[in-house]
């Protein structure tokens, strides 16, 4: 392992957040994920989970919001159900320089909280 990322995110303050800034989902998830997540009665959750997925990201990568395009990195789901990140553009160019071929991803969320780990190899 390289380099570990870890992130909550407070789950109402995230509602309340694109509720404030309607396009926000539209500027941070991909097309894939917002339609993932739209199949469910409250993707809210889901969608916090996706946000600390980025947030955790950032800190496996050694950097902070603007480090890269939020879109850079994104969640998707095999048949299994399993969650894996995916990565692009300069999420990947910085990936790349760190030498990080691989990540492993878990997440969670509560009604009022959600995580993600991750572990860049």
């Amino acid at each position: 392992m390289r380099a570990l990322g870890i992130d909550a995110v407070d789950i109402e303050r995230f509602r309340r957040a694109l509720e404030r800034s309607p396009r926000l989902s539209q500027r941070v998830f991909t097309a894939d994920e917002r339609a993932d997540v739209a199949r469910r009665s409250d993707p809210v959750p889901s969608l916090a989970a996706r946000f600390a997925v980025r947030e955790a990201v950032m800190k496996a990568l050694g950097v902070g919001l603007g480090g890269f395009d939020l879109q850079d990195v994104s969640v998707v789901s095999h048949e299994s159900g399993q969650p894996h990140v995916r990565i692009t553009g300069r999420a990947a160019e910085l990936a790349s320089r760190r030498e990080i071929s691989s990540w492993h991803l878990s997440i969670t969320h509560t009604e009022q909280v959600a995580i993600a780990v991750v572990a860049a190899a």
